[in-house]
């Protein structure tokens, strides 16, 4: 059997989930509070990131808008900040801050920062590792009783890469954050004392990273359990 209803995978998890769903509350929440702030200068999200942007060299750098609810992010690959219709027209705290943090990524591009430059090269793996990995460590538990547990640890090691994504994930978005922050104040978008609002949206989004890696790391731990569990039978 797959070992799905484990008692141990609700012990693990279940304090994950719950972190999760409080991060995500927090980043709801903050966004909703300082979104309805409008920042001193009337700068709009795709206005500051513009600005920063110029700023730092990268004219080259397009800021389109996107569909979707905080879908912003940064692509490398075609040198792109896409940010949603929150963001891109608002002229809040919240917006303002959540296109400067995107900037940031461009400016780390620029940079080679080394984490950034690791997790877009995992991208792909992770692409296929996210869903493969189950996939094998379910066939590894089915076919245990004929190839033992050597399917299920490589479907581990497969689910190991997306963990390891989590993991590279974090200074990447704490650094764009860190960058942001900074940016904001240097380049006369938001006066100090309009940092607060912007510092809890993006703190706020920082908490669900940390709850994806901490999702993921105690997944590929539990699965772990269950192996070496079994090897000792």
């Amino acid at each position: 059997m797959f070992y799905a209803m484990n008692p141990l995978y609700f012990v693990i998890m279940i304090p994950a989930l719950l972190f999760g769903f409080w991060a995500q509350w927090r980043v709801k929440s903050a966004f909703n509070k300082y979104s309805k702030v409008r920042s001193g200068t009337g700068a709009t999200g795709a206005a500051a990131a513009r600005r920063i942007l110029d700023a730092n060299g990268l004219g080259n750098v397009a800021v389109e808008r996107v569909n979707g609810f905080l879908s912003d992010h940064y692509d490398p690959r075609s040198k792109t900040l896409r940010l949603s219709p929150d963001v891109f027209d608002s002229p809040s705290l919240a917006a303002v801050g959540v296109a400067a943090h995107e900037a940031g990524h461009a400016i780390q591009d620029q940079a080679h920062y080394a984490p950034l430059k690791l997790r877009s090269a995992m991208v792909p793996a992770v692409q296929f590792g996210s869903w493969l990995g189950p996939i094998i460590i379910m066939a590894g538990f089915l076919l245990m009783n004929v190839v033992g547990t050597s399917l299920a640890w490589v479907g581990v090691a497969v689910l190991g890469v997306t963990t390891l994504f989590t993991i590279v994930t974090l200074p990447v978005e704490f650094d764009a954050s860190s960058r942001a922050k900074k940016l904001l104040v240097t380049e006369g978008i938001l006066a100090p004392q309009e940092m607060q609002g912007v510092n809890r949206v993006l703190d706020a989004a920082a908490l669900t990273y940390v709850a994806a890696a901490v999702s993921a790391i105690l997944t590929l731990l539990y699965y772990v359990f269950l192996l070496t569990g079994r090897s000792r039978d």
